[in-house]
């Protein structure tokens, strides 16, 4: 597995990373084929996992924490988020997002943070993440508790807005990199001449961009999951796996240093690393991308209104 420096933090990561968020689903006997899957992104040269407290209300911490127990610490990278805590459950104060670091740390049975961001900063409020909660991880960077201070989210705007007024070693955008949307190109350099690292995630959008489709409650237009059904069935014509495209597509430029992907199963990560070894189609790309030029760039709302444009603010 090919490492990229994680821009100034003075890491080094996997080109592809684990997202962590499926192992929140899993309960019970499941739960074993989650940390398999961990260990089987280990043994591939996978390095990099992210995770939060928000993924199955503290599961996937619990569950990826046990599968890392006994795994030498120095041999991977370890990214978890503050702030968000439930579906509307929202807190960037210092005092929260202190205390869950430190939960977090318990969880993870880790005894330092390698990356701690602040978990889609657009349901909150985006002075208060420059003016309070970004000081408070930088208070804990001084500990030795955290090593690298980062934002999440989706409007590309608002994740401008905080990193070019309180500096951050890392953002992490989703669904902004795909066959269908690319915007996180154009702002990309933006983002780096701040020296802040750019990690990709969601390439499949969110599920949107499989063969199997977007799950009932995704939140594009509708004419975004049609036209990404239409491109699923044109790779079905082909003997092709649209899911495949779409990952190989978003690791082929090179231009992020990580691209995250969510794994729960052994087999998806055997089937994700094995994808990047085999060479993409172009003439299949030109096809899909045929198929969703008319949705092209299309996004949605996420978070406060306030939050869309907020460099706009009177």
């Amino acid at each position: 597995m090919n490492r990229a420096p994680l821009g100034r933090t003075g890491l080094e990561v996997s080109r592809l990373g684990f997202g962590a968020a499926p192992l929140g689903r899993l309960i019970g006997p499941a739960r074993q084929r989650g940390i398999d899957a961990v260990h089987t992104a280990i043994e591939l040269g996978i390095t990099f996992f992210d995770v939060s407290p928000f993924y199955g209300q503290t599961i996937a911490e619990t569950v990826l924490g046990q599968a890392l127990r006994g795994v030498e610490r120095s041999t991977y990278v370890l990214a978890t988020k503050v702030g968000r805590y439930g579906p509307a459950d929202f807190d960037f104060s210092a005092v929260r997002v202190t205390r869950s670091v430190h939960e977090s740390l318990a969880r993870l049975g880790a005894g330092h943070l390698d990356l701690v961001q602040c978990h889609d900063i657009e349901f909150g409020d985006l002075d208060q993440v420059i003016g309070e909660t970004l000081p408070a991880l930088r208070a804990l960077q001084e500990t030795g508790l955290v090593r690298a201070v980062g934002i999440t989210g989706f409007p590309l705007p608002a994740l401008a807005y905080v990193a070019e007024r309180a500096p951050v070693d890392t953002i992490i955008s989703y669904c902004q990199y795909t066959l269908q949307n690319r915007r996180l190109a154009a702002w990309r350099e933006r983002f780096e001449r701040l020296g802040t690292a750019v990690l990709n995630a969601a390439p499949l959008a969110l599920g949107a961009l499989t063969q199997q489709g977007a799950p009932p409650w995704h939140p594009a237009p509708q004419e975004v999951l049609q036209r990404c059904a239409e491109a699923a069935a044109v790779c079905r014509e082909r003997g092709a796996d649209l899911a495949r495209v779409a990952l190989q597509y978003a690791v082929s430029t090179g231009d992020f240093p990580v691209t995250i992907v969510g794994a729960a199963d052994p087999d998806e990560v055997r089937r994700d690393v094995r994808w990047l070894t085999e060479p993409l189609d172009e003439s299949l790309v030109q096809e899909v991308e045929a198929c969703l030029e008319p949705v092209r760039d299309r996004g949605w709302v996420n978070g406060r209104p306030e939050n869309q444009h907020p460099g706009e603010r009177s």
